[in-house]
């Protein structure tokens, strides 16, 4: 086989197409998250708070010898992308959760012995004579 084909046999593997998707398909709910945060959550906080909008507040580190070398210390943006990533992974843990719980269940087995009908008593299911009362099963 040339390179091409190789490359175009692991290119289109179900595996990597799927996890090609999962990805793309992760980084816009990425997006979506990071909007709901910012634009619902954030304001909903920032007026719980008394300084108003939290996430544009930081730490002004001043340079004694010109006010343009200030520095700031942004812990308010911080704390939000740290906010998008808890909400990420919860929804993702929960879903996660909600797919082993599926995948999971499982249809329970036949039972491994059966009643005689003559005696009553257990005998493996693929048994043809009942070992109590030696009659024939059918």
């Amino acid at each position: 086989m040339t390179f091409f084909d190789d490359f175009r046999a692991f290119a289109f593997k179900g595996n990597v197409v799927d996890l090609a998707l999962g990805v793309v398909i992760g980084a816009a709910f990425g997006k979506i998250v990071s909007a709901l945060v910012a634009d619902i959550v954030m304001p909903i906080v920032a007026l719980v708070l008394p300084s108003g909008d939290w996430k544009m507040s930081g730490l002004v580190l001043r340079h004694a010898a010109e006010a343009k070398d200030d520095v700031v210390l942004r812990y308010g943006d911080l704390l939000g992308a740290v906010l998008d990533f808890l909400v990420v992974a919860l929804v993702l843990f929960l879903a996660a959760t909600r797919l082993v719980k599926a995948s999971t269940t499982k249809i329970p087995a036949a039972p491994a012995t059966r009643a005689c009908p003559y005696c009553l008593e257990n005998v493996p299911r693929q048994a043809t004579k009942c070992r109590a009362c030696t009659s024939i099963l059918a």
